[in-house]
């Protein structure tokens, strides 16, 4: 579980940064909520993913 959460932890100041350069370029906010989600789903699965393997 801890792997997982790190993980999770990284993609969400991944994502962070990625939505602020996005507001820096003055997207839409509709934009940068619909890839944040997919950003959010991607972090998710590649950390369960990732942990299940590490953490057996």
């Amino acid at each position: 579980m801890m792997t997982f959460l790190i993980y999770l932890v990284g993609w969400i100041i991944f994502i962070g940064g990625v939505a602020w350069a996005m507001m820096a370029l003055h997207v839409a906010q509709h934009n940068i909520a619909i890839v944040a989600v997919i950003l959010l789903g991607i972090g998710v699965i590649t950390g369960a993913t990732r942990a299940r393997h590490r953490d057996s």
